[in-house]
């Protein structure tokens, strides 16, 4: 992607949006897209076949837990999938799995084959954003990988203000859902096309001919207490981001009516406000990463800015609905530091293992939401309902799981290693 004669300090913008950034972003695009899709489309989807809209909340509970499940199972297979075969087999083959499962989704006529369609979705999700982030990190120069990293969350991310944004004028309208399915299975197929140009990891070929090193091989993260906890530290730090969107925008309605905003706060528009703010931070995440030089310094300081937007989040009551929401937004930018995040773990480990522990990294992280939410709803027992109110006992467990998740967090962020100067031309024994 990069000459050898281009200054250290020069990136530019072909480097920027070559083919392999762009499959990669809008990959994540249309990954986002879905699955902010479900969570607005359940409540219609569930109806059409004969669900309650009170029934609604327990079965789609039990459709995200099998989503993410899958997405579970999938980030180990595609991981390991990506070291065996190669990188551009994982993109490929992640995204046409999730667009067949997408178009699949919108023809489902009742409870098990939604079920079985969203656990084949989620698996196929799980492994475009490894393979696409690994394949970037190995093909730019290390001095400028932050910054194309950068563009494929920036635009990546957006696809969830897209599905926010369309789920809720679209989906919420008859069998509008269905039509939202359809598209985001369309738009991965159209990527397909763009495949031409693309080219495997160099890197990845060179440790290909070395038939006596073992590649995929996940158990190689557990061989050592060093690989344990670089691998653990890079899962601690991103648990804010799922934070965010899994206990404080999915509980955005209830937490604004306990905060006693002015007016009723809407999901589809918390998760859109919420992903624009993401959206927003991963660009200047990358950026200020590249200008400080540093990963680590630039997750510290995205993970205190967290810090103080959620103090002044649990503290702002009475306030108005576009206010709440400009809050939301805030926080959002706070937790935007998903592309450094994912580059963290990409240059943690050798190029036999990177793809494994790129892909099934952010997915343990995504898989990470049902312990948040057991803390959350743990500490709700916590409270006596004859002395406080359902909205006072909403707020203090909101508020303890933050503690928690964000010490956690910052303390797995001081202990991290710094990867921006690193080469990854190397492998692990």
């Amino acid at each position: 992607m990069q000459n050898s004669s281009t200054p250290y300090s020069t990136v530019h913008f072909k480097d920027l949006f070559s083919a392999t950034i762009i499959v990669a972003a809008l990959g994540y695009f249309v990954d986002i897209y879905d699955l902010i899709l479900f969570n607005i489309v359940r409540i219609p989807s569930l109806k059409s076949m004969g669900i309650s809209v009170i029934d609604s909340a327990h079965y789609g509970g039990w459709l995200i837990n099998i989503q993410m499940l899958g997405m579970l199972v999938g980030g180990i297979f595609w991981g390991i999938l990506g070291d065996k075969k190669g990188r551009l087999s994982v993109l490929f083959g992640s995204i046409l799995l999730y667009s067949l499962a997408n178009i699949a989704n919108g023809m489902v006529q009742n409870l098990p084959q939604y079920m079985i369609l969203r656990f084949i979705a989620g698996f196929g999700l799980a492994g475009e954003l490894g393979a696409g982030i690994t394949l970037v990190v190995e093909q730019m120069k290390k001095e400028h990988r932050g910054y194309g990293t950068m563009v494929v969350a920036t635009i990546g991310v957006s696809g969830a203000i897209f599905g926010g944004l369309f789920g809720y004028y679209f989906g919420m309208k008859n069998d509008g859902w269905r039509i939202c399915y359809y598209v985001g299975g369309a738009m991965g197929l159209a990527l397909l096309v763009m495949r031409i140009g693309i080219f495997e990891s160099g890197m990845f070929h060179k440790v290909k001919e070395q038939t006596h090193i073992q590649r995929g091989n996940i158990f190689m993260i557990f061989s050592s207490k060093k690989n344990i906890s670089k691998y653990l530290k890079c899962i601690l730090i991103g648990w804010p981001c799922w934070y965010v969107i899994g206990i404080l925008v999915f509980y955005s309605k209830e937490i604004g009516e306990a905060l006693h905003v002015h007016g009723a706060i809407v999901p589809p528009l918390a998760v859109a406000a919420s992903y624009a703010g993401t959206t927003f931070g991963d660009f200047w995440c990358g950026v200020i990463s590249q200008k400080l030089k540093s990963r680590r310094k630039t997750i510290l300081i995205y993970l205190i800015t967290t810090v103080i937007a959620l103090i002044i989040y649990f503290l702002s009551s009475n306030v108005s609905a576009n206010y709440f929401y400009f809050l939301i937004f805030v926080v959002g930018t706070g937790v935007g530091y998903w592309a450094v995040f994912i580059t963290i773990a990409a240059e943690s480990f050798g190029t036999n293992i990177r793809s494994t522990v790129t892909t099934t990294v952010p997915n343990f992280v995504r898989g990470s939401l049902p312990i948040m939410s057991l803390i959350f709803a743990g500490v709700k027992l916590f409270f006596n309902p004859a002395n406080f109110s359902a909205s006072q006992i909403l707020i203090y467990a909101a508020v303890i799981t933050g503690v928690i998740v964000m010490s956690v967090s910052i303390y797995a962020a001081f202990q991290l290693e710094e990867t921006f100067h690193k080469d990854l031309n190397y492998i692990e024994v």
